[in-house]
């Protein structure tokens, strides 16, 4: 194991459990990173050292007949993406790349990153999100035990499955060592519909409509006008612009794109994007690039998740409350709201709004004080903060893995 001021690199899964039974010794703290793509997100770190994991590194089987992966946990995604995509195959819940949104260069993040938080993109409203693919692992828990769950299978039921709980966990539960996720084909080409000016809840209307029929839509994303301006493939000047993906084989693609041009024709004016628009679109609205920054402590940005049917109530009242840009993706079941000005993030104001309406929201990016002084992810009652405390406590019983990352005293 590498070791350098104030940081641990372990090479392998051994070295990890020296890790963390060397810092169970001297009672120290953990801040377990990848390539520290999403180190942004959560409550400032309070670790007294940094296990990097991005040591442990490498792609360990890849069977596409199979549609099965697996690979140590600091395997970079570029190289599991550029691995897939030579054999046709993708992952399929399309992880949004944060590095726009922290001032970083695109293409960073490991594979156990993504999953430690449960990714996703425009297409999760079809193909679900990464603890969806998430088949297996292998992990070293807070008490410094390597444990194991799942497999090498899609169809697995050895015990509780603990995909899904460490998923989303953040490192707060166990240091995953070696991962297994699902591939899938990749579709032959894409089309998107689009329909321009509208509002946001003719918007949501819209998108709600084509969810609703046999299209098999994969993306569906509403931009008001000054969050359209901003993406260069869409060409548009003063417009809102809602638009519609669909994926497959050429033939179908092709008659499933005129079926929803002629659903959506009492929404407005209707136009189509090619294969190479449509993806230089999508990969805009996967990683939120209308509010891409030069730093990781620019205006305050919130992801919220909610039911779609309530997006445009929900997005409309956090926008009068505080001005916020916003737009709309996953049907309307995603928004993304960017705040100004940033010494105010707007917290009350978001907190209220999901009260009412019901949802979920995340702090994604806020300078360190802010995010120190606010809940960041969504504040438990106390039924469940009481379950998540005794779950932290049986993976981790001394706190030494990302310490309050999500949650204070968590």
């Amino acid at each position: 194991m590498e070791i350098m001021a104030d940081t641990l690199k372990p090479r392998d899964n051994k070295d990890v459990e020296a890790a963390v039974a060397w810092a169970l010794a001297e009672s120290k703290t953990l801040d377990v990173i990848g390539q520290g793509t999403k180190h942004g997100i959560g409550r400032p770190s309070q670790s007294d050292l940094t296990l990097d994991m991005s040591g442990l590194s490498g792609v360990t089987l890849y069977e596409p007949d199979e549609l099965v992966l697996s690979a140590r946990a600091g395997t970079p995604m570029a190289e599991i993406a550029a691995l897939v995509d030579a054999k046709g195959q993708e992952l399929a819940f399309e992880p949004i790349d944060y590095g726009a949104i922290f001032g970083r260069p695109l293409g960073g993040g490991t594979l156990g990153g993504a999953l430690a938080a449960n990714l996703s993109g425009p297409r999760r409203i079809k193909a679900g999100a990464a603890r969806d693919h998430f088949l297996g692992l292998s992990a070293v828990s807070g008490r410094g035990e390597t444990f194991k769950s799942g497999g090498r299978v899609v169809k697995n039921v050895t015990g509780y499955d603990l995909c899904k709980v460490l998923a989303g966990s953040f490192g707060t539960l166990a240091v995953m060592t070696d991962v297994t996720v699902k591939t899938l084909p990749k579709s032959e080409t894409e089309e998107t519909v689009l329909l321009t000016g509208l509002d946001d809840a003719a918007g949501v209307a819209a998108m709600t409509a084509a969810m609703g029929s046999s299209c098999d839509v994969s993306g569906a994303v509403h931009l008001p006008r000054t969050v359209a301006v901003k993406i260069n493939s869409l060409g548009l000047a003063a417009r809102a612009a809602t638009a519609l993906r669909v994926e497959g084989v050429p033939p179908s693609v092709s008659h499933r794109r005129n079926a929803l041009v002629a659903l959506l024709k009492p929404f407005g004016a209707v136009d189509t994007l090619d294969a190479a628009r449509s993806r230089a679109l999508w990969q805009a609205v996967r990683d939120a690039m209308p509010f891409a920054a030069e730093t990781d402590a620019a205006q305050p940005l919130w992801r919220i998740s909610t039911t779609p049917a309530q997006g445009a109530a929900l997005g409309g009242q956090i926008v009068s409350a505080t001005g916020a840009e916003i737009f709309y993706d996953w049907a309307g079941g995603l928004l993304w709201l960017q705040l100004d000005p940033a010494d105010d993030v707007g917290a009350a104001a978001i907190r209220r709004a999901t009260a009412d309406h019901g949802g979920h929201a995340t702090l994604i990016r806020a300078p360190a004080a802010a995010r120190a002084a606010v809940d960041v992810f969504e504040p438990q009652d106390p039924g469940l903060a009481a379950l998540t405390k005794r779950v932290k406590d049986s993976f981790d019983p001394k706190g030494i893995l990302n310490p309050g990352r999500m949650w204070a005293g968590v």
